[in-house]
């Protein structure tokens, strides 16, 4: 069976992976110009490892993506970072129940509510039920109104800004059910794991096809893959075609597909991630903080994330290495600045911290991803896309299916191995 695969993500790796080593040709349409969709990674010249655009790390229960790693012999790295917020103009840390109970900021009794309504969603595995509730109105109810107010009203509302209270409590239970305090990371960064599972894919005779743009899928009589490089337009036949991007972007190369397919998959909204990458002389947290959650409403800036608090400088020419991550809609006013304009807004934020931070900077890089969260409103389970299209021997496997657990790489490869075996069960 000769199967194309359209993106290179960690969707359409996996979904490759498992399907050429069952022996099944597949060629994988992406259009960059190497793999690992938003886990896609850049090298800096004297940099011994990668670094990703859109900072990445997994959690020690990931266990679809290290069992992938395991079996191709990919190393991997644990550490236990620091995870800390900034309230009321101060960082603190507050990462365990330990680190909770001697946070300043909050009444004795906040503090036992927030413990208690945390360990009910760490605890409780039964998420359906939690998916007919929105979080928000939880969020106040438990947490205690301070606790809210200076912690989880300023976080939902600089992630997700007008979806804020649009998100059910199931999203929310999943963040905190599937957190642990060690991460892990694979060495040389995930656009070397990426690459491995390239090199395996190929070894199980997979063909790859880099700085492509599909430009339609269609599936009359044998589905078929036009596609243009930078030196030619082809059409390939295949026997059966995975889909791996958005719905929005999955209707525009598809349009056969029915009016009323299309419709419901405007229903779904998706926001963009935006992430700019500073490279300093000197560490910006004096405390060795690795991820940092704003929790102020004024923040134009969501978290910051010191990667070489987390991995170590000497991988990245003695740089310290700093995220500033947000995520927001394409049509936020910061979404199209240029990194200039945005460093000059980000600017006094990031002087609360580090006065100094301004005179240690090397260069710094801006990476935006307009499809990168998707908004999981109450009920979402019935809302997911199918995997079988409308169209015959065309199928999806994207972001949007990923539920209850929020997206990333582990379950993007967990997707991928599903597509993998649901995809060979369908007669051609």
């Amino acid at each position: 069976m000769n199967i194309a695969i359209i993106g290179a993500g960690f969707t359409g790796l996996a979904a490759a992976y498992y399907l050429s080593k069952k022996g099944y040709r597949v060629t994988i349409f992406e259009k960059d110009s190497k793999p690992g969709g938003l886990a896609i990674g850049y090298q800096e010249k004297n940099w011994k490892w990668s670094l990703e655009a859109h900072y990445h790390h997994w959690f020690t229960n990931d266990k679809s993506v290290l069992s992938l790693a395991s079996e191709i012999h990919h190393p991997v790295i644990v550490k236990r970072p620091k995870t800390s917020s900034y309230v009321d103009e101060g960082i603190y840390q507050l990462d365990s129940p330990i680190s909770l109970l001697k946070f300043p900021k909050l009444p004795p009794v906040d503090k036992i509510r927030m413990g208690i309504s945390l360990a009910f969603l760490r605890y409780n595995p039964w998420w359906r039920p939690l998916e007919n509730f929105l979080a928000v109105p939880y969020l106040k109810k438990t947490m205690g109104k301070i606790g809210y107010q200076k912690i989880w009203e300023p976080l939902m509302l600089n992630k997700l800004g007008e979806y804020a209270h649009a998100v059910s409590l199931a999203w929310f239970w999943a963040r905190i059910f599937k957190r642990t305090e060690s991460l892990a990371y694979p060495e040389g960064g995930f656009l070397q794991f990426a690459k491995h599972l390239e090199e395996k894919i190929k070894e199980n005779g997979g063909k790859f096809l880099y700085d492509t743009d599909v430009i339609t899928v269609n599936s009359k009589k044998t589905p078929s893959v036009t596609y243009k490089t930078h030196t030619a337009r082809k059409t390939e036949q295949f026997d059966k075609i995975l889909v791996t991007l958005p719905l929005a972007l999955f209707s525009q190369i598809a349009p056969q597909l029915p009016k009323n397919y299309v419709s419901s998959a405007r229903k779904l909204i998706n926001i963009g991630a935006m992430n700019m990458v500073l490279r300093l002389k000197r560490r910006f947290f004096s405390d060795t903080t690795y991820w940092l959650n704003m929790c102020d409403k004024n923040s134009p800036i969501l978290a910051l994330v010191e990667h070489t608090n987390f991995m170590d400088k000497k991988f990245y020419n003695n740089e310290y290495l700093l995220y500033i991550g947000n995520y927001m809609q394409t049509t936020d006013q910061r979404f199209g600045m240029q990194k200039e304009e945005l460093l000059a807004l980000y600017d006094p934020w990031l002087k609360k911290i580090n006065p100094k931070y301004k005179s240690t900077i090397i260069n710094y890089e801006l990476f935006k991803a307009p499809f990168a969260q998707p908004i999981i409103t109450p009920k979402y389970s019935k809302k997911i896309p199918e995997f079988k299209t409308p169209l015959k021997n065309i199928f999806l496997a994207n972001i949007q299916q990923v539920y209850p657990w929020d997206r990333g790489t582990n379950y993007a490869v967990e997707l991928g191995k599903k597509a993998a075996n649901n995809l060979t069960t369908y007669e051609t």
